[in-house]
């Protein structure tokens, strides 16, 4: 699996399934679980699975507090300028390391989200609906201790790292009570509880959805934007086991950036398709996701499908609207005539649907760390729309509530000149006994109101199963 990344680490491969260490870990506290699987290429080479972080970050609005696992304890205002202070104190994603191509890509350092409400931090928007979320704008835990599991070759082993400064015994010793640890929750694995749920209602009738979706045709239309992306939110109340949603939603929906987040009594759970951004030194990629077809019945049906999506001008036209949004915003903080469309569309295929998606990629400015790649990306423009300011404006005037995580970004900082984060959709955030999650799609003048609803539910289809307690076919 490669050299550790510097003389005070220490690597024990391990020989366990894969989803008996995912079980494992997801029952330490606050887990945070970075899962891809085979069949996904270079984007789904590597899991990630972290717990006992060694603090927590966590933002609300304009005010951050941070918990350290001794007790410590810290609060204050400029939530990204604390967050960039933690990366400069801890080495994570210096732009100015040349890493390995070939390396892992977590290295230690920070996991966890931001969300789309931290955007009013970094713009000027309204706030029309009121906060009806437990979940903070920001949270990012760091973790010295991960199991790495490599699906090119099927390689695990346990990764510790001195982060904080603990010297090379201390890393050691770590090391050593994960693979204890690991060794006995595997042999005596926890019970998963199935999660029951009732039926997901959205906070829209379809009638009010189609009228929104009209609403922003017209804005549309009037010359505001050229796209929105308009979504609606579905919820479900009853018993949760969040480990129970990941493990069925990683076999009914399997993604390149799968993801389990648990603290308290909340958690999320995620499978999307869709990478915001990934770091490796000086280089930054995106791949914005624009056009969808549901999956055909039948492989005939199937593969006719996938040919409309891909000959589709409306589709086409979408995906390179965003591309050309994506340049701007990574020219922000890249070397003047470093940014590049490497792929401008590409079919991928997923359990449930059909996607357009392209490549875009640039190297960074010297000095530019990976909070001031958020500050100039975020969010990502494939699930605004275009111009990103106006669409955003719009998507809080037409949505009935906030979007919370949705929409917003699951990744990590990390050591090594590494960073990448995708885009939250597909995710279902769980606050209790309420599960959340939320579909949407980008509105242009020539949008059907009917199928744009359609395509929601094409989306959705299986986090829905999910929820439902349906099993895959």
């Amino acid at each position: 699996m490669g050299p550790p990344l510097d003389p005070t680490s220490v690597q024990i491969p391990i020989a366990h399934p894969v989803e008996r260490l995912v079980a494992a870990v997801a029952g330490w506290p606050e887990p945070s679980i970075l899962e891809s699987g085979p069949g996904f290429g270079p984007a789904g080479r590597w899991s990630v699975l972290a717990a006992y972080p060694r603090l927590v970050f966590e933002a609300v609005g304009p005010r951050w507090t941070i918990r350290t696992d001794s007790g410590g304890f810290e609060q204050g205002d400029d939530p990204l300028g604390r967050l960039e202070a933690l990366t400069r104190e801890y080495r994570l994603a210096d732009s100015a390391d040349e890493p390995d191509p070939d390396a892992r890509p977590f290295q230690g350092g920070l996991i966890g989200f931001l969300g789309y409400d931290l955007a009013p931090l970094l713009e000027r928007l309204p706030r029309k609906a009121p906060r009806d979320s437990r979940l903070p704008d920001v949270r990012m835990a760091l973790y010295d201790t991960a199991v790495a599991v490599d699906h090119q070759n099927g390689a695990a082993a346990i990764l510790a790292w001195d982060v904080v400064g603990e010297g090379r015994d201390a890393v050691a010793r770590r090391a050593r009570f994960w693979r204890r640890a690991l060794r006995d929750a595997v042999a005596s694995p926890r019970r998963v509880e199935r999660s029951t749920l009732g039926e997901a209602v959205s906070n829209f009738t379809r009638d009010e959805y189609l009228d929104a979706v009209r609403r922003a045709i017209e804005y549309v239309h009037a010359g505001d934007v050229f796209q929105v992306n308009l979504s609606q939110r579905f919820e479900a109340r009853g018993k949760v086991d969040a480990l129970d949603l990941h493990l069925r939603l990683r076999r009914e929906s399997p993604a390149p950036f799968s993801a389990l987040l648990r603290w308290r009594d909340r958690a999320v759970v995620s499978a999307s398709p869709e990478s915001f951004h990934q770091t490796r030194g000086e280089r930054i990629v995106t791949r914005p996701i624009k056009g969808t077809r549901p999956r055909g019945d039948s492989p005939e049906a199937d593969a006719a499908l996938a040919a409309e999506l891909t000959a589709s001008p409306k589709d086409r036209a979408e995906l390179t609207m965003i591309v050309d949004l994506e340049r701007n915003d990574l020219g922000r903080v890249c070397r003047y005539g470093s940014v590049a469309v490497t792929e401008p569309l590409t079919l991928e295929t997923y359990a449930d649907v059909h996607h357009l998606v392209a490549t875009v990629q640039g190297k960074l400015r010297e000095g530019v760390g990976p909070v001031d790649v958020v500050r100039a990306t975020f969010p990502g423009g494939s699930i605004t729309g275009a111009p990103k300011i106006r669409a955003m404006q719009i998507i809080d005037e037409l949505e009935p509530t906030r979007r919370s995580l949705y929409t917003g970004a699951i990744g990590y900082l990390s050591r090594g000149g590494t960073s990448g984060f995708n885009i939250a959709i597909r995710t279902a955030l769980v606050e209790g006994d309420r599960v959340r999650y939320q579909v949407g799609g980008g509105i242009v003048a020539d949008s059907s109101p009917e199928d744009e609803y359609e395509e929601t539910l094409h989306k959705g289809r299986g986090l829905r199963r999910v929820l439902a307690g349906e099993d895959a076919p």
